[in-house]
């Protein structure tokens, strides 16, 4: 229970962040899913800020959709694009600012997330849109201070393609890379930095997380 309440809490606190930095007129773009970027979203929108949502359709899965609803329902003005028209999404439709969500994150600042995101972030670092990323400290994987790397996700080849052809050979990465350089911040329950400091961050307010160093 008390564990529980902890992530709420620290939910509550990651959308509060996020919202104040989306101002009123804003086009905000997102992909895959992530609560936390749907809710800070929608978070702004329940303050009162007229502002757009744009979200990708994020294939094989399509988890994109489950966004989409939220924000429509949410009564947020939503459209929503295929995968490999981001750029041209960020480009025409004149996104603000973009939110995602991340599965983990290095001990260089680096975050993980679905497929497609590092083309959301160098799309973001063309265009001079700030690219943030909503996510919990908890997601900070400590053994990447040593120097172990994060193993990228191979799903099943079917979920592109159930009847392909025998001969042909898919390759399906469920997740990628963003280095900290296409990131603008990290908003997290300890507030909105760079990605650069997540060590200095951590080791302060959560030194538990450390204690195999020693």
């Amino acid at each position: 229970t008390e564990y529980i309440t902890l992530l709420k809490s620290t939910k509550e606190r990651i959308v509060r962040f996020g919202a104040e930095r989306i101002v009123d007129g804003t086009t905000v773009m997102t992909h895959c899913h992530s609560s936390l970027a749907s809710e800070t979203i929608i978070a702004a929108y329940k303050m009162g800020k007229n502002i757009q949502a744009i979200c990708t359709e994020t294939r094989p899965r399509y988890q994109g959709r489950k966004t989409a609803m939220e924000l429509v329902n949410a009564g947020i003005p939503t459209t929503m694009v295929v995968d490999s028209a981001m750029r041209w999404a960020v480009r025409r439709m004149r996104i603000d600012m973009i939110f995602t969500g991340c599965d983990a994150i290095t001990s260089e600042g680096t975050i993980i997330n679905k497929i497609g995101t590092r083309l959301f972030a160098l799309a973001a670092d063309e265009l001079d849109v700030p690219f943030y990323v909503a996510t919990d400290t908890f997601k900070f994987d400590p053994a990447t201070s040593l120097g172990f790397l994060e193993e990228i996700e191979m799903r099943d080849p079917k979920e592109i393609w159930a009847d392909a052809p025998p001969e042909l050979n898919i390759e399906n990465p469920a997740f990628e890379t963003v280095p900290r350089r296409y990131i603008h911040g990290l908003i997290t329950e300890e507030g909105v930095f760079p990605p650069s400091s997540i060590l200095h961050i951590l080791k302060e307010k959560h030194p538990w997380m450390f204690a195999f160093e020693e």
